[in-house]
């Protein structure tokens, strides 16, 4: 939920759109005109008194809660210390990893070790780090931006070279819809960032598709792991046999 300034904010707004005035909210408060003109100019009350200016106005305060909520910029990225808290405890980084996949409480309760209190005590610390708003009936909404990504050198991706990559890499991509490829070749410098914006592009598209796919039935889904990389390197044992 936002601030009350924020939802004031909110109010003055709905007032406008609803072309409603300060006198027509007054007479519905059965307050004087200047009084909510200097209630509302401090943008700062208490919640009940903002409840009452919405039921003077016919509007849901959850739903003008929700719009203030709504209207909060998203998050490209986490901060460091935020990421060593995910990744420090493995139950909170996979409750993360499955919040970002959109998964509900029940389907992570049915799938993993993990005990619904549990995962709610997770889902209220995600909440905590602003990751995502914990809503009524342990529902959430998440606070990350599309284009969202894990720091290049944070915590997250250390563990994923640590922990993951090998285990990863190391499978047979053996089904018709797994596919591994490996090119080499030397470019030009300049030609670099295009392929890079190119699978920048391919990985919104995956984004996308998976929200597009929240509404197919979850017998036909099925959990797939994309990885995207372009790098300056060359496989160690090559290089050792560089002459000097």
């Amino acid at each position: 939920m936002g601030s009350s300034k924020e939802l004031v904010l909110a109010i003055k707004k709905e007032l406008k759109s609803s072309q409603m005035t300060y006198a027509d909210l007054a007479a519905a408060m059965d307050m004087a005109e200047s009084s909510v003109k200097r209630m509302l100019a401090k943008g700062d009350m208490a919640l009940s008194r903002i409840d009452a200016i919405c039921q003077a106005m016919g509007l849901d305060f959850v739903d003008l809660a929700r719009r203030v909520a709504d209207q909060q910029p998203m998050m490209a990225q986490l901060t460091l210390e935020q990421e060593r808290v995910v990744v420090a405890d493995k139950k909170l980084l996979l409750v993360a990893v499955n919040a970002m996949s959109l998964w509900t409480l029940e389907q992570m309760v049915a799938a993993y070790q993990i005990s619904e209190a549990e995962c709610v005590k997770y889902l209220a610390q995600l909440d905590r780090l602003g990751i995502l708003e914990l809503r009524p009936l342990n529902r959430y909404r998440l606070k990350l931006a599309k284009t969202f990504k894990w720091r290049a050198n944070g915590p997250v991706m250390q563990f994923f070279r640590e922990n993951v990559a090998l285990d990863y890499f190391g499978g047979h991509f053996a089904h018709e819809d797994e596919g591994l490829f490996l090119v080499h070749g030397n470019i030009s410098r300049a030609a670099a960032p295009g392929l890079l914006e190119r699978m920048h592009k391919l990985g919104q598209d995956f984004s996308t598709q998976h929200l597009n796919d929240q509404k197919v039935p979850p017998s036909e889904r099925e959990g797939y792991t994309m990885v995207l990389a372009l790098r300056r390197w060359e496989y160690a044992a090559f290089t050792a046999l560089r002459r000097k």
